[in-house]
C-alpha cells in the first residue's frame, strides 16, 4: 500500500499549482478626482478699504506764531470764511503800524523833494543855479519817489501779514483732523487741521500686484459696500491707481469714485469691495488638485482605460477662497485628482474612492 501511496502523494503536490488562483493585483491607491467641465466663473476676489473725502485740504497759517485759540475740532462743520483758528497777532500789529510811519516818514520826504524842485527848476530856468544843481535835486526825487513806493509795499506786506493770522476755511467741509492746540507755536505752513468735503467720497484699497496681472481694464467698474450693511451695495469706478507700491506692504493704493453715495455712508467708515467683471469660460478645482512639477503648476489626470495617473501642466488664471482657476491645460471630460496627489507617481495606478464634477462643492 505504500509504494502506491508515494505517487499519489507527489502527483497531489504538482497538481496544487494548477489549482493555485490567479495572482492579485498590487493594490491601487485610493483617491478623490472630479471631472472636469468649464463654467462661467466671475471675478468673486474681495478687498477691504475704507471711505475717504475725495477732496481733503490741510490748513495751516502763512505765518509764524503762537495759537492763540483754535475754535474746532475733528467733526466740525465749517462753513467757507469761517475762523478756524488764530494766532497771537501783536507783533504783526506792531508791524503794522511801523509800516505806516514809514509810509508817513517817505511821504514827507517825496513832499520836501517835490518842493525844492520846483525851486531849482525856477532858478535854473533864469540862470540863477547851475544844471548840476538842478540834476542833484532831481536825483533826491526820484529816490523820495522810490522810498514811497518800498514803503508803500511793505505796509501791504504788513497788512495781509496781519490778516493770515486768521486761518479761514476755503470751502464747505468737516474737520478730519487737528495738528496744533492752543499755546503751541507752529510755523508757517504746518499743519493746523485738515478740511474734507464730506459729499464726495472714494473708497481707498490697497491691492496686491497679482490682481493686474491678468487685466486689461485700467479702471474698470466696481461694486463696494459697509462691512457693517453687506446688503448696501454702491456701484464706483475706479479713478486712480497708484504707479508705485508702497514700500512696506507691496501693495498698490486704488481709489474708487463712490456714485452717489447714501447718508448712512461716513468717513472712515470699512469697506469691501469687488470688480464688476463678465463672467468668463475656465475651470475651477479645489487648491488640493495642484501638484508643483519643476516650478510650474501641474494636475494628475486618471487615464479611464488603465487606471494610472500622469501629470499634466496647467496655467493658473487666479486664485479664490479655497479654489484655484484653471485658465488653460484641461478639457471637458478630463479626471483631475484632488486628494492625495502628493504620494502619486508618474503611471501609478489608483482607484477613485469619490468624484464629482468641477467647480461643484
Amino acid at each position: 500500500m505504500r509504494l502506491f501511496a508515494v505517487p499519489i502523494l507527489i502527483a497531489a503536490a504538482l497538481a496544487l499549482p494548477a489549482c493555485k488562483p490567479k495572482e492579485a493585483v498590487v493594490d491601487a491607491r485610493p483617491v478623490r478626482t472630479v471631472i472636469v467641465q468649464a463654467s462661467s466663473v466671475g471675478d468673486d476676489r474681495q478687498a477691504v478699504g475704507e471711505v475717504r473725502p475725495r477732496y481733503e485740504s490741510e490748513l495751516s497759517f502763512r505765518v509764524a506764531g503762537k495759537v492763540l485759540a483754535r475754535f474746532v475740532d475733528v467733526g466740525a462743520t465749517v462753513n467757507r470764511g469761517d475762523t478756524i483758528a488764530r494766532l497771537d497777532a501783536q507783533d504783526y500789529e506792531n508791524r503794522l503800524r511801523s509800516a505806516e510811519a514809514e509810509v508817513a516818514a517817505a511821504k514827507a520826504a517825496l513832499d520836501e523833494a517835490q518842493a525844492d524842485e520846483g525851486r531849482k527848476a525856477k532858478l535854473v530856468k533864469d540862470g540863477w543855479t547851475t544844471g548840476a544843481a538842478y540834476d542833484s535835486v532831481v536825483q533826491k526825487l526820484r529816490s523820495a519817489e522810490a522810498r514811497l513806493t518800498s514803503a508803500r509795499a511793505n505796509l501791504d506786506l504788513s497788512g495781509d501779514q496781519l490778516r493770515y493770522t486768521e486761518l479761514r476755511a476755503e470751502f464747505d467741509g468737516v474737520i478730519t483732523a487737528v495738528g496744533a492746540e492752543s499755546g503751541q507755536n507752529v510755523a508757517a505752513g504746518q499743519l493746523v487741521v485738515k478740511l474734507a468735503r464730506p459729499g464726495e467720497m472714494d473708497g481707498v484699497f490697497n491691492i496686491a500686484e497679482t490682481f493686474f496681472a491678468h487685466r486689461e481694464e485700467d479702471k474698470p467698474a466696481v461694486v463696494v459696500w459697509p462691512l457693517s450693511n453687506p446688503a448696501l451695495q454702491i456701484d464706483g469706478e475706479v479713478r486712480e491707481i497708484s504707479p508705485v507700491a508702497d514700500a512696506a506692504t507691496r501693495t498698490y493704493a486704488v481709489k474708487v469714485t463712490l456714485r452717489n453715495p447714501p447718508a448712512q455712508l461716513r468717513l472712515g467708515m470699512s469697506l469691501a469691495g469687488r470688480v464688476k467683471s463678465a463672467s468668463e469660460r475656465a475651470v475651477k478645482l479645489p487648491l488640493s488638485a495642484l501638484f508643483d512639477q519643476a516650478g510650474l503648476p501641474a494636475v494628475w489626470i486618471v487615464n479611464p482605460a488603465t487606471g494610472g495617473v500622469a501629470l499634466r501642466p496647467v496655467t493658473v488664471a487666479r486664485y479664490a477662497t479655497n479654489a484655484v482657476i484653471i485658465a488653460s491645460g484641461l478639457v471637458d471630460g478630463d479626471v483631475v485628482v484632488t486628494a492625495g496627489v502628493n504620494t502619486l507617481r508618474d503611471g501609478q495606478r489608483v482607484q477613485v474612492a469619490s468624484t464629482q464634477l468641477s467647480g461643484v462643492r
